[in-house]
């Protein structure tokens, strides 16, 4: 991999550094266990020397992952961080504001582990291990909202992505509301369901993700099956605003929200 700063780059550094916080292991324990010396450790979470697959295999062994720092490191090196995403992921790190439209499913930076692999599974051209490397990639993105000046995130979702489940996907879809409604309470959270009742809307022509950097200005990101667009144009963000207005008029407050997927979820909790 390249010695350059990247986003998985980060993405494994961050993880690295998770589980050995999980496995309560300093620096120094750590490097015994996998034969490295602390400041080797040191050097590679701080990104002071390039990853390698070496050393992630022996961080795999060590943490009992399977290949999942390995496949992380083959993703990077299969996708190369294409350059479509690189500004978006920027965009993201730095925004004051999220807003994302999501008429689908819940949107990634509220779902759980085990919605994110159901969702992600969906997709039979990945192996395993690619898709346990792409949960991690999605779920080290949450980060952004705990961190010391989180972004402001405001989602909207049709009520269409909270019935998106049968009956033996229960449990998944039942933790995953119950994390979206705490989630709306949080005070950097803001989540609004679109009722049924409304009918057509614009929003159910695609979703969409809006960021707001310190400076005022927008930049916006459009999902597909193949990638995803950035948006940049200055009409274009204007367009995806507009859209916005729209679809956030037609949704309910937080608290009706809240409501709503309480009761979606009782039938299947009682």
């Amino acid at each position: 991999m390249a010695d350059d700063p990247t986003p998985t780059a980060d993405l494994i550094r961050a993880q690295l550094r998770r589980m050995r916080g999980i496995h309560r292991l300093s620096q120094e324990e750590y490097g015994k266990r996998a034969n490295y010396s602390a400041s080797m450790v040191s050097a590679m979470e701080l990104g002071q020397r390039p990853l390698d697959e070496v050393y992630l295999a022996r961080a795999d062994k060590v943490f009992g992952t399977g290949d999942l720092f390995v496949s992380l490191l083959k993703l990077a090196a299969r996708d190369g961080e294409p350059t479509w995403f690189r500004p978006w992921l920027e965009a993201e790190r730095a925004a004051t504001q999220l807003r994302c439209l999501e008429p689908m499913l819940i949107p990634g930076l509220l779902q759980t582990e085990d919605y994110a692999r159901a969702v992600i599974r969906g997709d039979v051209t990945l192996n395993a291990d690619e898709v346990e490397a792409l949960v991690a990639a999605r779920l080290a993105r949450q980060a952004i909202l705990d961190q010391e000046h989180p972004p402001q995130l405001t989602a909207v979702l049709d009520e269409s992505a909270l019935h998106r489940f049968t009956e033996d996907q229960a449990t998944v879809m039942t933790g995953q509301l119950a994390h979206l409604i705490q989630a709306a309470k949080r005070p950097n959270v803001s989540v609004h369901v679109i009722p049924a009742k409304v009918g057509l809307h614009v929003g159910l022509e695609g979703s969409f993700v809006l960021a707001r950097s310190d400076d005022g200005g927008w930049v916006g990101f459009m999902d597909n099956q193949l990638g995803g667009t950035v948006v940049d144009r200055t009409e274009e963000v204007e367009a995806l605003l507009a859209r916005w207005e729209s679809v956030r008029n037609v949704a309910l407050p937080t608290w009706q929200s809240i409501e709503l997927i309480e009761d979606v979820m009782r039938p299947w909790t009682t």
